[in-house]
């Protein structure tokens, strides 16, 4: 008979299961300390006639079969420890750190004019939050110079829910005008506003989810506006063309990329949570001034010898 034996293994999250055989077939097994049952009278002398009979050799001992099954449960804590090492590329910490050394003056337009730049720091806490998400509306398909101007212009009128709710689409078109798609933006913005004033009290909202939900927001500006409005690096932020083209040239995604939503969805799978906050800012800083979409200056860059890209330039 097969006696199955569980032994709960929780701080691995996995079970060990054993499987033995009993000694007598239709016998089950004996507990421990418990006594066997006093013979009958019958019985005792069938057990004496057994005593003078010819010892029968012992059955050779069954295998012990051991086998470790993870349950459902318990998945995640015990399966870590047997996580098979995720794919990174090749010299990318060298590469990196070049980077931050061509970083090293913060002199880029990133690094003037970002969002974390853009908002009146002696405003309110919760408008200060409002302006970071209004730039970053405004930075969709717009160089940081533009979008600086036109946060400049928004802020000389008192930038807030309501003035933005109380001011005409011509003069708040009039006001963000050149940047890109600026008629949608007029759209986007005082639909915004106006689901900022009704159900979050003229904030934002705390969360990717909530803030993706918002009109004109996407997942860059919402890890982006997490990071500058709420302090909190829910993703890499804010992966824009730049990002999206050196990841690739350099080959930091497992394939190619066609997005910089798929890049920054390639990059969290390898690159450690502790870059998450500064890999934007280098990269697009490096793309402004080194790494440029159209002739690139890779006599000037650290990496060339170890680019892929610098190899077929």
């Amino acid at each position: 008979m097969c006696c199955r034996l569980e032994f709960g293994m929780k701080a691995s999250g996995m079970r060990m299961v054993t499987r033995s055989w009993s000694r007598e077939p239709g016998a089950g097994p004996r507990g421990i300390g418990e006594e066997a049952a006093p013979l009958g009278r019958g019985e005792a002398a069938a057990e004496g006639r057994k005593s003078h009979r010819p010892v029968k050799r012992q059955r050779k001992a069954q295998s012990l079969n051991v086998a470790y099954e993870v349950s459902d449960g318990e998945k995640g804590e015990g399966t870590e420890l047997l996580k098979v090492p995720s794919w990174e590329p090749q010299d990318w910490q060298q590469q990196l750190a070049n980077i931050r050394s061509m970083r090293s003056g913060k002199d880029a337009p990133v690094d003037q004019l970002g969002a974390e730049h853009c908002y009146d720091p002696s405003a309110p806490p919760k408008v200060q939050r409002y302006q970071v998400l209004l730039s970053l509306m405004l930075s969709s398909q717009t160089k940081d110079q533009v979008t600086a101007g036109a946060m400049q212009r928004l802020r000389a009128r008192g930038l807030t829910v309501d003035s933005i709710l109380q001011t005409d689409d011509s003069t708040l078109g009039t006001l963000i005008y050149p940047v890109g798609f600026w008629r949608n933006k007029v759209k986007y913005i005082k639909q915004t506003s106006a689901i900022l004033q009704q159900r979050y009290g003229g904030d934002i909202p705390a969360s990717v989810a909530e803030l993706v939900a918002l009109p004109g927001v996407g997942p860059k500006m919402a890890h982006l506006a997490m990071a500058v409005a709420w302090g909190t690096v829910s993703g890499i932020a804010a992966v824009d063309t730049h990002v999206h083209r050196i990841a690739n040239r350099l080959k930091w995604t497992k394939k190619v990329t066609k997005s910089p939503e798929e890049t920054r969805r390639a990059l969290e799978e390898w690159l450690p949570r502790n870059l998450w906050s500064e890999i934007n800012g280098l990269l697009v800083g490096f793309g402004q001034q080194t790494c440029l979409p159209v002739r690139p200056r890779c006599q000037a860059c650290l990496n060339q010898a170890m680019c892929p890209a610098a190899q077929r330039l």
